[in-house]
């Protein structure tokens, strides 16, 4: 490996350990649930997820799951 590669390779670990640099303004995935796949959103602050909880109180722990996971990367959602 060459030694620009290695000075990259070295500040992507410094960049990946703080996680303040990230801030992701929308993004979708497949949430392996337990009981079922769900397709989750998330578009200017706000989480969208096709489970049935979702549709009548606009959380989830699927949503949920991501807030905490992404802690300090997005907007904190506030439920409408």
């Amino acid at each position: 490996m060459d030694s620009g590669l290695i000075g990259k390779v070295e500040k992507a670990k410094r960049y990946a350990e703080d996680r303040r640099r990230f801030h992701f303004n929308k993004f979708e995935l497949d949430f392996h649930g337990d009981n079922s796949e769900h397709h989750v959103s998330y578009s200017g602050g706000i989480f969208n997820c096709d489970c049935e909880f979702f549709i009548t109180h606009k959380r989830c722990g699927h949503s949920m799951a991501l807030e905490i996971l992404l802690k300090d990367m997005i907007v904190e959602s506030v439920a409408a």
